[in-house]
């Protein structure tokens, strides 16, 4: 008998406003999630994170489902994204999960994997990534989260309506992965492919890398109730999409 896959999704940007993504994201939990020997999820899970201490009913509800998956055997595990790298160990223990560097390699199948959320990649993206280094800091971390709940909020709101007029300014490919960036990150993991979210871009691409191909696998993002995930068993990797209008390379 063949081991249970493991599975692989980002970018559910889970928040109050999109209920069907959240109805979808609950579905997975109580379906294929159940029947995998590991799930992993790989950032921007939630559409941003003010703090462990949000009580908010939304969180509460994700932990909750994911701590029965945790509980039904199979190994939880999350990584952070650009809009939530403030979770924390405290939801993590609540999830039942394990907290994930990034990049972290795993192997799987007889082959390593390179498990990355994907944002540190987009580096012709040069704002961005100056903001990245700023806020991944341990310092500005322990300060911004030493505000109130409600300041961090109000703060929130203001940095994403500034980030969604930029975007708006900026051409699409810098906001992919630079092709260089990835060739230097998988260079330093011998034959292992990547496995990455954030661009929602879903797809499989190739890179020679030290005179030999690497795969680089692109998970689908969850709005409005569509998305999907990787399946990885004994057979490879593959897109599987939870509704039936989703169509990957």
């Amino acid at each position: 008998m063949n081991p249970p896959p493991l599975l692989f999704a980002s970018d559910l940007h889970l928040s109050d406003s999109d209920p069907a993504t959240e109805a979808a994201f609950m579905s997975f939990l109580a379906g294929p999630a159940r029947q995998a020997q590991a799930l992993y999820l790989l950032g921007d899970i939630f559409e941003y994170w003010a703090g462990d201490d949000d009580d908010d009913p939304l969180n509460q509800r994700i932990a909750t489902a994911l701590h029965a998956v945790s509980q039904a055997g199979v190994a939880v595990h999350l990584m952070h994204g650009n809009r939530d790298f403030l979770l924390g160990e405290q939801y993590a223990k609540a999830a039942g999960a394990i907290l994930l560097a990034d990049p972290t390699l795993i192997t799987a199948f007889g082959r390593p994997w390179l498990l990355s959320h994907g944002d540190a990649l987009c580096t012709d993206d040069l704002p961005y990534q100056q903001f990245r280094a700023l806020v991944r800091q341990p310092a500005w971390q322990a300060a911004f989260l030493a505000r109130t709940l409600a300041e961090r909020k109000a703060e929130i709101s203001r940095i994403r309506a500034a980030s969604q007029l930029a975007k708006q300014q900026k051409a699409s490919d810098i906001m992919d992965v630079n092709d260089f960036a990835v060739a230097a990150l998988l260079a330093k993991y011998p034959g292992a492919h990547l496995l990455h979210g954030h661009t929602h871009r879903p797809a499989r691409h190739q890179h020679e890398v030290q005179h030999g191909l690497r795969q680089r696998w692109v998970l689908p993002d969850w709005y409005a109730g569509k998305g999907g995930y990787l399946r990885l068993d004994m057979a490879g990797p593959t897109l599987v999409g939870i509704n039936q209008d989703a169509t990957w390379a």
